[in-house]
């Protein structure tokens, strides 16, 4: 009798045991689309890793969750399914409750990122607050549009994500209503210069309000 696996089996080089493919997860990525180890030699790395980046063993729950129900191991409590954010795992829900997962995120942020904010740019625009303050420097701490000071919006190509400049919340929005298109807005600059009231001045001291394309303005008594 043969003492070489069946095909169907996979061999573990962790543990250096012949299992059925049962007993490793699946990885389609991989050309056999199943994990490098088995199921509890990937397991036991994944809790030595944990343990070396200093990371305590995950909690489980005392006792057996009913259905409709999940177990938070952070805040120890068994919450509806429906306070866990939705997942593509298998189970369709992510470990944490609502309110851990929001506290959790905000805690890798400020660790990795030092705060929302340089998570919001990086992850987004790609750089961070310091090239952003660079950035507003050379715009003379202005919109670049408006020149109002202090803004606080950085502006990209929708099409090829590069950083533009930065601007007002004003100018911001105005540019995004238009879709960036070059013709609409030299239209409307076009509408304005025509129909915006001017004041003419007619005689030394005395001006009238006029219109290229419109008549008299409306009486303020009418």
């Amino acid at each position: 009798m043969s003492d070489l696996p069946e095909a169907s089996d996979k061999l573990c080089p962790q543990c250096g045991r012949s299992l059925p493919a049962s007993a490793f997860h699946r990885n389609r990525r991989r050309p056999d689309g199943l994990a490098f180890y088995c199921k509890t030699c990937a397991a036991a790395r994944s809790e030595a890793s944990r343990r070396k980046r200093g990371i305590a063993p995950q909690r489980k729950a005392a006792g057996p969750v009913a259905d409709g129900l999940k177990w938070c191991p952070d805040c120890e409590q068994i919450k509806p399914v429906d306070d866990f954010p939705r997942t593509t795992n298998a189970s369709g829900r992510h470990t944490y409750c609502k309110p851990c997962h929001i506290a959790r995120g905000n805690e890798s942020k400020q660790r990795l990122y030092g705060g929302n904010r340089e998570y919001h740019l990086r992850r987004r625009y790609g750089v961070g607050e310091k090239e952003f303050q660079e950035l507003l420097a050379e715009q003379g701490g202005v919109c670049a549009i408006c020149r109002r000071p202090d803004p606080e919006h950085l502006d990209h190509d929708h099409r090829t994500g590069w950083v533009r400049g930065i601007l007002c919340f004003n100018c911001n929005g105005g540019l995004g209503q238009f879709k960036d298109d070059l013709d609409n807005l030299a239209g409307a600059i076009t509408y304005l210069r025509g129909t915006t009231w001017q004041r003419v001045l007619i005689h030394p001291g005395v001006f009238q309000m006029c219109s290229p394309t419109r008549g008299r303005p409306p009486s303020q008594r009418s």
